[in-house]
């Protein structure tokens, strides 16, 4: 276990901490938003209040046209303008009035001390105001000026029922706007500011309480993490929450039950790789010993041999020798399986003329043993897909295999049946079996097991088994092994048949693990 080491960050200003980091941020956020709010409130107050300035005044040009005479002859009645614009102005002082003629230009106004930048009205609002009488809203160009746009009142003007101009009213005076803006502004300043505090000061408590609830699970689960990596592998974090912070925690720990997983896996490699080079070395020693042995009494006692002796002896070293190449052969064929080196290459053949083909080359092994090699291999049987050296190196082990373990005078039995659009392999022998207590481990290539009835010099079942084993494997195939101890052991596994209406791709798919 690891001792605890002190977090580099544990020092660290508290202000700099994830909670402070967050809280500023949605701080400033609810600040931003905040103005934006006012802003909007404040532009759309104004416009209320333009608006309905605007509707209730609408009427004040519509009445000067309709109670007076603007024009005399075509040209303005100044006298009747000046006392009727003078009587308006008295009842609403906010208000600004002008006469144009049909082009739009001012021809009379009032107050008269005002300066004006715009000698003509652009009569399309004008128009427009008057189509709709007023119900619509409508802005207008402020004689006084032209950066800014007023709520107005407009009506026609007629003499004798011919249009001679327009009346133009502002409805909101500059001086009038000034004193207005200033006090809405200062209403709205109050409003906002109280508003704000409010809304920052309700932002505040609620995102710290909850950044608080937030940031203890964090906390929690980095408690967790730190324990775990000091070392206490069993720590994991207890978390209910369907939510992110649960599905972190969720995610962690079948991270930490992997790891854990893992280190035990390695261990357990480990051990087995270190017994695996106990038994190889055991294995590799025997023969090296016999060769070295052999060849030292051959160079000591080179002249008082016999020829018989210097070939008996001779023909030991190489029987040792083809024993030593051959467990090396093994070794090297198992490393390429395992690590996926060595990858089948699925094609379609025949199944019976391959197991003809294995048991013809072990013949003179099983006659050396007075053995009976047989096989029952039914005619018209389908082709199968696997990669063909491969099942011979499988099949070639299993005989190999039932011969060792044989005792003179028995016999063995190749077999083949078609079930289900698979053949099956079966390769049964009457030998001395396997103990009940080493059949689960006869393929593992890091132990070793005994056969009932040998003697442990012939103990070593060697990687035969775990090379046919892990060359099934590869092709998605199942060895299985049935052994009844004292009277023989049975091996079988099943190829897929081969389907010409399937592509060889589609059908690689299911005979290969890759």
């Amino acid at each position: 276990m690891n001792v605890d080491k002190p977090n580099p960050k544990s020092g660290r200003s508290f202000f700099h901490s994830l909670y402070w980091k967050i809280g500023i941020t949605f701080l400033a956020i609810i600040l931003l938003l905040s103005t934006i709010y006012i802003y909007i409130s404040v532009f759309t107050a104004e416009m209320y209040f333009q608006e309905a300035s605007q509707r209730l005044n609408a009427a004040i040009a519509p009445h000067i046209a309709a109670e007076n005479k603007c024009f005399i002859d075509g040209k303005p009645n100044e006298k009747i303008l000046q006392d009727v614009f003078h009587d308006v102005m008295i009842i609403n002082p906010a208000i600004e009035v002008y006469l144009l003629n049909k082009e739009g230009k001012i021809i009379s106004f009032y107050p008269h001390d005002i300066n004006l930048e715009l000698q003509y009205i652009d009569l399309e609002h004008v128009n427009e105001f008057i189509r709709t009488k007023g119900k619509e809203f409508v802005i207008g160009v402020d004689p006084k000026n032209l950066k800014t746009e007023k709520v107005f009142s407009a009506a026609p003007a007629y003499e004798n029922d011919v249009l001679m101009g327009y009346i133009y009213v502002i409805l909101a005076s500059e001086e009038f706007e000034s004193t207005m803006q200033f006090l809405f502004d200062s209403y709205i300043l109050r409003i906002g500011l109280r508003s704000m505090s409010i809304t920052l000061a309700a932002a505040v408590i609620i995102t710290l309480i909850a950044l608080g609830f937030i940031m203890a699970n964090i906390k929690r689960i980095t408690s967790v993490v730190r324990e775990f990596k000091n070392g206490n592998l069993s720590a994991r974090i207890k978390q209910k929450r369907k939510d992110e912070l649960g599905e972190i925690a969720e995610t962690f720990n079948d991270m930490a039950d992997t790891i854990v997983r893992n280190m035990e896996e390695m261990k357990t490699m480990d051990n087995l790789r270190r017994e695996l080079v106990a038994n190889v070395s055991h294995d590799l020693r025997t023969p090296l010993a016999t060769i070295q042995g052999y060849l030292e009494t051959i160079l000591i006692k080179s002249d008082s041999l016999t020829e018989a002796e210097k070939k008996k002896y001779i023909q030991t070293i190489y029987s040792s020798a083809e024993r030593l190449n051959k467990l090396v052969e093994e070794l090297f064929e198992l490393s390429k399986l395992e690590a996926r080196e060595a990858k089948p290459k699925p094609e379609p053949f025949s199944l019976a003329e391959l197991v003809q083909d294995v048991k013809q080359k072990n013949l003179i092994l099983a006659k050396a043993k007075n053995i009976e090699l047989a096989s029952e291999l039914p005619r018209n049987l389908p082709m199968v897909f696997a990669d063909i050296g491969m099942m011979d190196r499988a099949l070639q082990n299993l005989i190999e295999n039932a011969i060792k373990f044989t005792p003179d005078g028995g016999n063995i039995l190749l077999k083949l049946e078609n079930i289900n659009d698979k053949v099956r392999m079966i390769i049964k022998d009457n030998g001395c079996g396997i103990r009940t207590e080493d059949l689960p481990y006869i393929f593992d290539r890091y132990g070793k097991g005994k056969r009932a009835g040998i003697s442990d010099n012939k103990s070593g079942l060697g990687l035969g088994l775990t090379i046919v084993k892990k060359i099934l494997e590869i092709h998605n195939f199942h060895l299985t092994v049935e052994s009844d101890e004292g009277k023989g052991t049975t091996f079988s596994f099943s190829i897929p048949v081969f389907r010409p209406d399937q592509s060889f791709e589609k059908q690689a798919q299911h005979s290969t693990s890759y």
